[in-house]
């Protein structure tokens, strides 16, 4: 399986289909097996890339890290993703949950090789008014996860996103891969308490890059929910609308077809490099 050496890291990645590069990044779970519905449907039209973030599944790290920078290391990875697969054209990115906060800061820190970057349901805690309750309950979760582990605290997890992930979810997941339980672990210890805390120059990282950004929430996700709100915030301080599709927080897997449908409408409409896919 294909594998890229990268600084303090070896990414794997699995590559279907054929066309303009079209990079998935994942949420907590880290891994690539979240998109595979989703790149059946679009391996006509894209070169279709997901991966294992650095830390979880066979993306395995193999030297020290700086967890200070790391969502700024997640974000360097991605782009050496784009220039190791797509050295001469610049790639449509579509990140969901933490993955949607890293592709905000590759389309930053890496603006000439994103042509299109796709924000689903990121959770952006910081651009939120009520910043100081949805983090003290964050802090709460985490407490709950060092004090009985992360079956324990998805049940509240649950009750923040206002999703229907939960414990007997995770058990769930377990029983599909080996790397479940080390990835939710390692998610908890190293993202859970910074990602959504990231901070973004709205005015003078994202504006000057609005023409290439797309906002996407799910159509069936409840409103309240800050991962779903976060996008809406953002929206407004941009003055960009979120586009609605199919499903809730991972539509891209439990509707992948009715999604990447949408995708392919929503780049066609806002770049004429996609016109005849």
């Amino acid at each position: 399986m294909p594998q890229l050496e990268v600084p303090g890291a070896s990414l794997y990645h699995e590559i279907v289909g054929s066309g303009p590069l079209l990079l998935c990044i994942s949420g907590g779970d880290g891994t690539t097996e979240i998109w595979s519905g989703f790149a059946d449907v679009l391996k006509d039209r894209f070169t279709v890339v997901s991966y294992n973030r650095r830390g979880f599944g066979r993306s395995y790290l193999n030297d020290a890290q700086d967890y200070s920078q790391r969502l700024e290391t997640d974000a360097d990875d991605a782009a050496l993703l784009i220039e190791h697969l797509s050295s001469s054209d610049p790639a449509a990115v579509v990140g969901n949950s933490s993955g949607a906060i890293v592709t905000l800061k590759l389309l930053a820190r890496h603006p000439d090789l994103v042509r299109m970057a796709i924000s689903y349901e990121p959770p952006l805690a910081r651009v939120l008014p009520d910043f100081d309750d949805v983090w003290a309950t964050h802090e709460s979760i985490y407490a709950t996860y060092r004090a009985s582990g992360p079956i324990a605290a998805y049940d509240r997890f649950g009750e923040l996103t206002k999703t229907q992930m939960n414990g007997g979810m995770v058990r769930r997941w377990m029983q599909t891969s080996p790397y479940v339980w080390a990835n939710i672990q390692y998610w908890f210890e190293r993202e859970f308490m910074t990602y959504p805390q990231a901070e973004f120059d709205v005015e003078g990282e994202l504006a000057p890059l609005k023409g290439k950004l797309v906002l996407f929430n799910g159509e069936l996700s409840v409103k309240e929910a800050y991962q779903y709100r976060g996008n809406v915030a953002l929206g407004e301080k941009l003055g960009i609308d979120v586009v609605l599709l199919a499903g809730e927080h991972v539509g891209h897997r439990t509707h992948a077809k009715e999604f990447g449908e949408k995708l392919v409408e929503v780049l066609k409409a806002r770049d004429d490099f996609y016109a005849k896919l």
